[in-house]
């Protein structure tokens, strides 16, 4: 396990690895009905288990890796989006798997 970090060395909207290093990351876990249908179709996968992503990178994200970025549906996130957290094991994961790609 990675071990979590202080969350003042991460700017998340100058980062974005959590939302581009995999196209199973965006996955849809708990959401209502009610909570999914507010989400873009466009912006949902075919199989409709997540968000759709182009490679690895979610198609809500916006922006350039590693310099400014922010999500298109933030009020209508998937929980999975939600309860990642700056430092956490998942946001370590992230940042390693594209740190070698981009500047983070």
């Amino acid at each position: 396990m990675i071990p979590a970090v202080p969350t003042d060395d991460f700017d998340c909207q100058s980062c974005g690895a959590c939302c581009a290093y995999s196209a199973d990351w965006p996955r849809f876990s708990m959401e209502s009905e009610e909570d999914l249908a507010r989400i873009p179709e466009a912006m949902v996968s075919a199989d409709l288990g997540g968000m759709r992503c182009e490679n690895d990178r979610c198609v809500a994200l916006s922006g350039v890796l590693g310099q400014h970025v922010g999500c298109g549906i933030y009020a209508v996130r998937p929980i999975v989006c939600r309860t990642c957290m700056p430092g956490d094991d998942e946001c370590l994961t992230a940042r390693q798997a594209l740190s070698v790609h981009v500047l983070l």
